[in-house]
């Protein structure tokens, strides 16, 4: 099996939220780097923050956009769109606002298994959707990076 076959055999058991399928995908022990998130041990860590993110976005949707395969390793990027209308992600509750978070993860395949994942992806743009930023070039925007300018020169002195 190639190393695009297992990765979107991965994709596809995540967008069915079938986490025992997309978790068969992977070495046991192996590392998902999972962007500002930090390194999840497979199976468990990784479990638990795609149980959290399926659960904060009940209506999720994650679909392959495209997929760039070498020998062994694959790189896949990928749409997340839903409601943030479940239970709190990452320690922030639930906004009802919509996403379309767009990102990359690159995936070493070895022996028909994922042995290591590295996804990035804009959390700034996702913090704007969800209200936790203001909006780009917004009065509110100006206003937090005077203020943060003003702290980086005071702390200087």
């Amino acid at each position: 099996m190639s190393a695009e076959t297992v990765a979107r055999r991965y994709f596809d058991a995540l967008a069915r939220r079938d986490l025992d399928a997309a978790e068969a995908c992977w070495q046991p022990g192996s590392i998902s780097a999972v962007g500002p998130v930090g390194d999840l041990t497979v199976p468990d860590q990784w479990r638990a923050y795609f149980e959290e993110l399926f659960a904060a976005i009940p209506d999720g949707r994650h679909e392959v956009l495209d997929v760039v395969a070498g020998d062994d390793r694959v790189a896949v990027r990928w749409r997340l769109t839903g409601s943030f209308a479940g239970r709190p992600y990452q320690g922030i509750r639930a906004t009802g606002h919509r996403i379309v978070q767009e990102g990359v993860d690159v995936l070493t395949v070895e022996e028909e298994l994922i042995r290591s994942n590295y996804a990035y992806w804009d959390d700034a743009a996702t913090a704007r959707q969800l209200g936790l930023m203001p909006p780009r070039g917004s009065r509110r925007e100006r206003a937090l990076l005077a203020l943060f300018n003003t702290v980086t020169r005071v702390r200087r002195r």
